[in-house]
C-alpha cells in the first residue's frame, strides 16, 4: 500500500507544543491560574504521549510481540494502522497459526477476525478486560487511546529532571461515571511526550500491572518508545513485550482500511 508523506501533522504538533509551553508560562507568571494552568498541561502531556506513537494524523507501524512465562516463551509479528485516537486495525502476519487474526477498532466498537473459523465477533464491553492473544495487555488497553482524556480528571503529581529532559508524573483518577475499571493511573511522560511508564491501580488502589518503556529511538521521523514491557505484578516473570521495528507517521490510509471489510478480507 502507497503511503504519503503529510506535513500538517507536524505542523499541528509544534503548535501544540507551543500552546502547552504558553501555559506553562503564564501559570509561572499569574499565582492565582496556576492550578487551573497545571491541569490543562497534564491533559497536553497525556495527549501528546497518546499523538506521538499514533502520529497526529494516522500511522502504519511493524512490530513484534514477546509473551514470556518462567518456562516458556512465544514470539509473533503483526502490523497496524491508525487513524486519530478512534479508529485502529491490527493484524498479525506470523507465527502460520496466526496470520490474519486481526482486530478492528471504530470509536467505542472493537471487532475481532480469526480466518480459520472466518468468524468476525463484535466485542462487548464485558469482555474487554481478558487477555488479548494470551498476552498481558487486554483488549482493553488496546482500545483505549483518549478515555484518560476523556473520563479522568488529570493533575501533574511530581516532576523532576532526568537525563537532559523534565519528567512529568500525572496522576489520573476516574470520574465518579467513567465507564473504566481501574481505580487510577499514574503516567510517568517525558517532555518530549515519550511516555517512560505507566501504572494501573484497582478500586482498592492496589497497584495491579506496570508497562515500561525499556527503549526509546528515533523511528519514523520521531523520537518515539520503541520497546514496551508490560507486566501483572501479582504474577512474578509473567510479562509480554511489543517492539515497534518499522514505522511512517501522518500517512493517506482510505477510509476503507477501518472497515469490518478489510478486517475480514485483509484489505487496507
Amino acid at each position: 500500500m502507497p503511503l504519503v508523506k503529510t506535513r500538517q501533522g507536524n505542523l499541528r504538533r509544534l503548535a501544540w507544543r507551543l500552546f502547552a509551553g504558553g501555559l506553562m508560562a503564564s501559570a509561572a507568571t499569574v499565582p492565582h491560574a496556576q492550578e487551573h494552568a497545571q491541569e490543562m498541561d497534564a491533559h497536553a502531556l497525556v495527549a501528546g504521549a497518546l499523538d506521538l506513537v499514533r502520529g497526529d494524523e494516522s500511522s502504519y507501524q511493524e512490530m513484534t510481540m514477546l509473551v514470556h512465562r518462567p518456562d516458556w516463551e512465544r514470539s509473533s509479528s503483526m502490523i497496524s494502522w491508525s487513524r486519530g485516537r478512534e479508529d485502529a486495525l491490527m493484524r498479525f502476519t506470523a507465527p502460520p497459526k496466526d496470520a490474519g487474526n486481526a482486530l478492528l477498532k471504530q470509536g467505542e466498537k472493537m471487532w475481532t477476525y480469526t480466518p480459520k473459523l472466518n468468524r468476525t465477533i463484535r466485542l462487548p464491553y464485558s469482555m474487554r478486560s481478558q487477555s488479548w492473544a494470551g498476552s498481558d495487555f487486554s483488549y482493553d488497553d488496546l482500545s483505549r487511546a483518549d478515555n484518560l482524556l476523556q473520563h479522568y480528571d488529570l493533575r501533574i503529581a511530581e516532576t523532576r529532571e532526568e537525563d537532559g529532559h523534565v519528567v512529568y508524573t500525572v496522576e489520573a483518577v476516574p470520574h465518579d461515571d467513567a465507564p473504566v475499571v481501574w481505580g487510577k493511573e499514574i503516567w510517568v511522560i517525558r517532555d518530549d511526550y515519550v511516555m517512560l511508564e505507566q501504572a494501573f491501580y484497582d478500586q482498592g488502589m492496589e497497584q495491579l500491572k506496570r508497562m515500561r518503556t525499556l527503549e526509546v529511538r528515533e523511528i519514523g521521523d520521531r523520537v518515539v518508545p520503541t520497546r514496551m514491557r508490560m507486566e501483572k505484578l501479582d504474577e512474578p516473570d509473567h510479562w509480554t513485550e511489543i517492539v515497534i521495528t518499522s514505522a511512517e507517521f501522518d500517512i493517506e490510509l482510505p477510509d476503507r482500511t477501518f472497515t469490518v471489510f478489510a478486517l475480514k478480507a485483509g484489505a487496507s
